[in-house]
């Protein structure tokens, strides 16, 4: 089990990396000083955000912070290699960045290692805290688990890393990681939110989730039509129930966005979400709705008319 994460939210860094839409390094520099100006110590990134570009600013912040003071997490799976005919934009897998480097699957041990030593030469760190098998299941869920849990189990056992993990949006692919008994944390996005709960946080292990917003429909009260679920177009069905769920938040005085913010910590084995931000002010409006009263009687009302599940259990 994982016993030093620090605070209940973690800053994800999928939007360090271009994600949806560029930013200057300033404008990324300016989002994490939010973020630890706000007490945030917690930061997850992936080689797979922005081709490393997260990865790197990232480190270019932490640079000058003492190391004992923050905890960071990033993922194996997908090893960055150049390619020399890499024309225009990563924009395929939504980072604008150029497309001169390209992904490799590799859950191996060998890979695995390598991946990890690249990603702390891009965040210049001599080590990361956490090290999660990143989206197994959009390779091949059981030759990856087959190959990438021992291979991460080795990092912890060599005191290369403290806690091992795996990230997925895959509840089958959460599902095996938990079944395994091999990890000590999970990071859960966008299966355990108000409008999904199809992945139940498990009780015997610590779990972080990602993707509170079900990528932005859940972020503002009134969900709108050219909204974005799971980094797609929402689906008709999905925001009639994000306007039904809404509706019901405004009849207790809570923002959705407030009520997404707080659903997932209703279980105990949730220790922290991690929130993504565009804007510094993202950051501070959701450090501010962590502190908002959420009265209990939301939850009944959302669970008897149908909406959430919950308890999950």
């Amino acid at each position: 089990m994982v016993s030093t994460l620090p605070g209940r939210l973690a800053l994800g860094g999928a939007n360090l990396g271009n994600m949806f839409a560029p930013m200057s390094d300033e404008q990324a520099h300016a989002i994490l000083d939010a973020a630890w100006g706000c007490g945030i110590r917690h930061f997850d990134t992936a080689p797979h955000y922005g081709l490393g570009l997260s990865e790197r600013r990232l480190g270019a912040f932490l640079a000058g912070k003492p190391r004992e003071e923050f905890v960071v997490s990033t993922k194996v799976g997908r090893r960055l290699v150049p390619d020399p005919g890499g024309t225009g934009l990563d924009d395929a897998n939504l980072f604008h960045v150029p497309a001169d480097q390209r992904r490799v699957w590799d859950f191996s041990a060998g890979g695995v290692r390598r991946g990890l030593e690249e990603s702390l030469i891009r965040l210049g760190l001599d080590s990361v805290d956490i090290v999660y098998l990143h989206d197994p299941d959009e390779y091949d869920l059981r030759a990856a688990l087959a190959e990438g849990l021992p291979a991460v189990v080795a990092l912890r056992d060599e005191g290369v890393v403290s806690a091992v993990g795996l990230g997925s949006k895959s509840a089958e692919a959460l599902e095996a990681g938990a079944r395994s008994g091999m990890l000590d944390v999970l990071m859960v996005a966008g299966r355990f939110t108000l409008l999904d709960q199809s992945f139940a946080p498990p009780e015997s292990l610590e779990v972080l989730v990602a993707g509170v917003f079900n990528s932005g429909v859940l972020s503002t009260s009134a969900p709108a039509e050219s909204a974005y679920y799971d980094y797609a177009p929402i689906p008709h069905d999905v925001l009639v129930k994000a306007r039904e769920i809404a509706a019901v938040c405004a009849e207790f005085g809570v923002e959705l966005p407030t009520a997404a913010l707080h659903f997932p910590l209703l279980e105990s084995t949730v220790r922290a979400v991690v929130i993504g931000a565009v804007t510094p002010e993202h950051v501070w409006q959701n450090y501010g709705r962590l502190y908002a009263v959420v009265p209990g009687e939301l939850w009944t009302s959302l669970r008897d008319k149908g909406l959430i599940r919950w308890p999950v259990r």
